[in-house]
């Protein structure tokens, strides 16, 4: 994971890293492998069901518990530890709850974006991703989380956002710089990844 956290055993199985789980697997390659195979038919399941009106701080909430609730009992609940990766520092865990809700209510004041053009859309998909890694609200999966909803989210907005297309550690660097203030190449690389969907 690459994670510094306060505590990096909280939550875990005593004397480990591995984090306790629904399925009593104490072994980190093998909960690695169920996590993700459980995560991806759970982010299929929810890429083909029905978007809600509104895509507020509780659904994306919603999303995590989803996606992870078969096997983390804190799924789709706010972590209880500061955590930190490489030169990223995240939202402190005691300011999760209020920064969320300040995070959602500014994407939905400005109608989720739905009345941008590309350029405008690209540039604020960017930017609201960089405030929601920030966030980064839960214990584990929190990459996962992000990159369904804005899946998501784009196609609420005609567009198709390609993470499948995008380098990892492109999108990595991006993101550090991002939460340093330089958005310039997370937005170019969002722009070479978003493409509006032709309307049948």
């Amino acid at each position: 994971m690459g994670y510094n956290i306060d505590s990096l055993t909280e939550d875990c199985y005593p004397n480990s890293t591995v984090l306790i789980n629904k399925l009593g697997i104490q072994n980190q390659k093998q909960l690695d492998e169920i996590e993700l195979a459980m995560a991806s038919i759970k982010s299929i399941e929810l890429e083909l069901s029905e978007l809600p009106q509104e895509m507020n701080f509780q659904y994306y909430k919603k999303i995590h518990a989803y996606m992870f609730g078969e096997l983390y009992e804190w799924a789709g609940t706010a972590r209880k530890i500061n955590m930190a990766k490489k030169q990223t520092n995240f939202c402190p865990y005691e300011e999760i709850e209020h920064v969320g809700e300040s995070i959602f209510n500014r994407l939905k004041k400005e109608d989720y974006f739905k009345d941008c053009n590309q350029n405008e859309f690209v540039a604020s998909i960017a930017d609201f991703y960089d405030s929601l890694n920030y966030l980064h609200p839960f214990r584990e999966g929190n990459g996962r989380c992000q990159r369904l909803f804005f899946t998501l989210l784009s196609r609420k907005c005609g567009y198709e956002l390609k993470f499948g297309e995008m380098d990892s550690d492109e999108l990595m660097i991006a993101t550090i710089q991002a939460s340093s203030g330089v958005l310039d190449n997370l937005v170019d690389l969002f722009r070479r990844n978003i493409v509006q969907i032709e309307k049948s």
